[in-house]
């Protein structure tokens, strides 16, 4: 028996980890593309950090306040 022959459970093993790398591989897109389209939204994307900031502040800023 020759020692560079493969055996079958490496085919299977390659498969499985195949199937592994595209699985990780289609996360990872999905994960850059919904920050891109987060991102690209546009809009005010400002957060509290600690910060005072008007364009946040209902009182100061109408188009805030809920009714």
């Amino acid at each position: 028996m020759s020692i560079s022959r493969e055996h079958e459970l490496h085919h299977r093993r390659f498969g499985r980890n195949l199937g592994v790398a595209l699985t990780l591989a289609a996360f990872i897109v999905l994960v850059f593309a919904l920050t891109i389209a987060k991102v690209s939204g546009g809009g005010m994307i400002e957060a509290f950090d600690h910060t005072y900031r008007p364009a946040l502040d209902p009182a100061v800023n109408p188009d805030l306040r809920r009714e």
